[in-house]
C-alpha cells in the first residue's frame, strides 16, 4: 500500500502562487510516476500535471501550460505542484495520484493510488 497526502491548498486571489506538495509513503518502491488532478464542483476530474520519478519527462494540460510546474524529489518521496497567475477557473479540489506502470500519464484510470485531496479557491 502506497499513502499519498496532499498539502498546501488554500485561499488566493487570481493573479497570486500556490505550491501544492504530496508526500508519499509506504511501499513507494518501484513507484514510477505522479501525477496531479483536479476536480471542480459539478465537473469530473481532470489531468493537471504528471512526472516520472526519475524526472526525465512532464507533462501538462494545456489549460495549465506555462503557469504550473510539477517536480519531485526522490529523497523526500514528494511531489509537488507549483501555481503561478492563478485564475477563478483553477478552483476545484486538488489529488496527488502514483502509478507503478508507464502508459497514458493523462489517463486517471491507470493510477494506482489516490490521495484524499487539497482544496484550491481563487477568488476574483
Amino acid at each position: 500500500q502506497v499513502q499519498l497526502v496532499e498539502s498546501g491548498g488554500g485561499l488566493v486571489q487570481a493573479g497570486g502562487s500556490l505550491r501544492l506538495s504530496c508526500a508519499a509513503s509506504g511501499r513507494t518502491f518501484g513507484m514510477h510516476a505522479m501525477g496531479w488532478f483536479r476536480q471542480a464542483p459539478g465537473k469530473e476530474r481532470e489531468f493537471v500535471a504528471a512526472c516520472t520519478w526519475s524526472g526525465g519527462s512532464t507533462f501538462y494540460a494545456d489549460s495549465v501550460k506555462g503557469r504550473f510546474t510539477i517536480s519531485s524529489d526522490n529523497a523526500k518521496n514528494s511531489v509537488y505542484l507549483q501555481m503561478n497567475s492563478l485564475k477563478p477557473e483553477d478552483t476545484a479540489s486538488y489529488y496527488c495520484a502514483a502509478r507503478y506502470l508507464r502508459g497514458n500519464y493523462y489517463f486517471q484510470n491507470e493510477y494506482d493510488y489516490w490521495g484524499q485531496g487539497t482544496q484550491v479557491t481563487v477568488s476574483s
